[in-house]
């Protein structure tokens, strides 16, 4: 009589443990950090044992992430470098509208009586001298080629800062799907922690029943599975952690993986505006992709018209100055003459035409490129905006279904301690359980990550 109501009593007690051990949440153990090498300034002295300096945890919001990346990222840099050249190409097309100044300094030892009988069309007649002078020459008109030219080449700098500033935008998104995919990643890993601890107790709970005889060997069986189940899950949570870490890192500039402590939003979810099309406006007027397509499709233009203009006459203006200090009896002192060139193209294998032709058909495909952009751009910021809708209803949907699963799961214990039901459907339960924590987990992150792409896709972030 005393033995029975010994095992009574046990069975009692543990399962009013495993009550509430299933109703109250685990303690969330901190993940493993991997041991830190030890640096050479770290002594080990008789009897004592150096320890690993733990790594710095930085604490990290998306804001903080998204300047750390604007800092140290190497793209933004090399986009920066690439609209300063195009500057410098301005400054060489528009040199050609100052003046053209050259030095010349020229030693001249010839025989007597000698000429150059060989070559081209040239004054034959060659004295001895020593002298130095200067020209210059100076671009007065060329109908247009030139300043066409210089249009283009200022057009074209447009167009590269803003594909520097699509460069930023483009970094900016992935440091936020980075940071939104880490905390996405590290919620999932402390609901697995979570999971491996309830479901540790209620393996060791079953164990000892089977030992009692009050549970079968498939009880336990099931519930060891469901453990080896919740232990692979956490594993993989794991890795997927450190993984979204090393990305983080590497898009924020770092060479190797830092530590980071997520900060998240507090402020509160706002549902995505109502209508779409605003933002498909917006994003055609703001968006740098379009702006710089449209600067480099006017930048065409105007190099058309340069290679058309190149068919036309150039006038410059000419004037040379300069003396022989050293010279023969029949060379006169000082120099001077100023003048004025007109060049006119005549033929040159319809050369000037072709590039005319090219830069032309060049031109046409770039405006199709830019209706081509204008048309993805409006889809993806509709897809950006469907999936924004869908993921603000499914954050309340996934706390509705949680909800529903806590109460699944707690009518399951409860059937299951009146041996109503067998661990097969505490089981499912448990597993229905396990998958709404992580939905929910995961469902606020994924609309801030789809928000963000959705600020991306229109003005920008």
């Amino acid at each position: 009589m005393r033995s029975g109501i010994s095992i009574s009593l046990f069975c009692v007690i543990a399962w009013g443990s495993l009550s509430h051990a299933q109703s109250t949440p685990a303690v969330q153990n901190p993940t493993p950090a991997p041991p830190a090498v030890p640096s050479p300034s770290q002594e080990t002295t008789v009897g004592k044992t150096a320890q690993p300096t733990p790594p710095i945890v930085v604490r990290l919001a998306v804001k903080d992430a998204e300047a750390t990346a604007l800092k140290n990222n190497p793209a933004i840099s090399v986009a920066r470098l690439d609209a300063l050249a195009s500057q410098q190409v301005v400054r060489e097309v528009r040199s050609n509208f100052w003046p053209q100044a050259y030095a010349n300094l020229t030693a001249v030892d010839a025989r007597n009586n000698s000429r150059i009988t060989a070559g081209a069309l040239n004054n034959p007649i060659i004295y001895t001298r020593a002298a130095g002078g200067a020209t210059v020459s100076q671009l007065i008109t060329d109908f247009g080629h030139t300043s066409n030219l210089l249009a283009s080449a200022r057009l074209q700098a447009r167009a590269d800062e803003q594909s520097a500033v699509a460069t930023k935008e483009d970094v900016l998104a992935a440091v936020d799907q980075a940071f939104y995919n880490a905390q996405q990643t590290h919620a999932v890993l402390r609901v697995a922690e979570q999971t491996v601890a309830s479901r540790q107790l209620l393996a060791d709970q079953v164990s000892a029943l089977t030992k009692s005889k009050l549970k079968s060997d498939l009880d336990l069986s099931f519930a060891n599975v469901n453990l080896a189940q919740a232990k692979l899950l956490y594993l993989d949570a794991l890795n997927n952690d450190k993984a979204a870490i090393a990305s983080l890192s590497a898009i924020l500039g770092y060479p190797t993986v830092e530590s980071f402590e997520l900060v998240s939003d507090t402020e509160a979810l706002a549902p995505p505006p109502a209508d779409v099309d605003p933002l498909i406006a917006e994003a055609f007027a703001k968006r740098p992709e379009i702006l710089a397509l449209e600067f480099e499709s006017e930048s065409a233009e105007k190099i058309h018209l340069a290679d058309r203009d190149q068919m036309l006459p150039t006038i410059s203006a000419l004037a040379a100055y300069g003396d022989s200090p050293v010279r023969d009896d029949r060379v006169y002192g000082p120099y001077g003459a100023v003048g004025v060139n007109l060049q006119i193209p005549v033929f040159n294998g319809f050369r000037y035409s072709a590039q005319s032709h090219e830069a032309e058909i060049r031109a046409q495909a770039m405006r199709q490129r830019l209706a081509d952009l204008r048309n993805r751009i409006s889809r993806d910021v509709r897809t950006a905006w469907l999936t924004a809708s869908t993921a603000f209803d499914r954050v309340n949907v996934s706390q509705q279904l949680l909800g529903q699963a806590n109460l699944a799961l707690d009518l399951a214990q409860t059937r299951y301690k009146l041996g109503l039901s067998s661990i097969v459907e505490l089981s499912q339960a448990q597993l229905q359980q396990t998958q709404g924590e992580i939905g929910s987990a995961q469902a606020e992150y994924a609309y801030r990550l789809a928000l963000a792409l959705l600020r991306y896709q229109t003005a920008g972030l």
